[in-house]
């Protein structure tokens, strides 16, 4: 499937170019399972051929970014004003939850945007609970930009360098989302288990 997918998006962006990368990198940020360690290190490439500019590749996969964490950023809103009339919602998100959600953005919001948009897998999802934090836009807007032009620039500067060779850089951000999402799926089990115990001593 990844290879899949890999291969579509350079078939894309050869036809494209900079309005596939803009797009691809909008559905990317917007949780939807399209790498963007081969969207901008191929368009990299295609600088290092003399094909694209670096520089507008570059912009064109961060301004990607920002409309995608817009649309989910918007999406946790409009989950938020129809969780009332859901029961499945009202339990997910429960009062509780939403009020340690806004409290934890209040105080950590800045760091977990900014750092969330360079971590790979987080940061497709870090725009979801800042729209059900409510974190200030202006704030998550200039945040996400900034993180979302670093991991571009990275990205870009990576497939220039290499060259022929970007291709490499996929086996390690491989590994990379194994590691990231054991730790994910570790974090989620704890919660758990400390989150049924808790239920258990009310009840008890």
């Amino acid at each position: 499937m990844f290879t899949l997918i890999s291969n579509v998006v350079i078939e894309t962006i050869k036809y494209l170019g900079y309005p596939a990368i803009f797009v691809l990198m909008t559905l990317e940020s917007v949780n939807i399972p399209i790498p963007s360690e081969v969207i901008m290190p191929f368009s990299g490439f295609l600088a290092f051929q003399g094909n694209l500019n670096f520089w507008l590749i570059v912009l064109m996969g961060t301004l990607g970014n920002l409309a995608g964490a817009y649309l989910s950023y918007f999406l946790a809103g409009w989950i938020l004003e129809i969780r009332m009339k859901h029961r499945f919602l009202r339990i997910v998100l429960s009062q509780k939850h939403l009020e340690k959600t806004d409290a934890w953005f209040q105080k950590y919001g800045s760091y977990s945007i900014f750092f969330g948009r360079v971590i790979p897998m987080i940061r497709t999802f870090i725009s979801l609970p800042a729209g059900i934090g409510k974190m200030n836009i202006v704030k998550f807007t200039y945040l996400t930009f900034l993180g979302s032009f670093l991991w571009a620039l990275f990205l870009t500067s990576v497939g220039l360098f290499l060259g022929d060779n970007w291709a490499i850089i996929q086996e390690y951000f491989k590994q990379l989302d194994y590691i990231i999402g054991a730790l994910l799926l570790t974090g989620f089990l704890y919660w758990l288990l400390v989150h049924r115990r808790r239920k258990k001593r009310m009840t008890s």
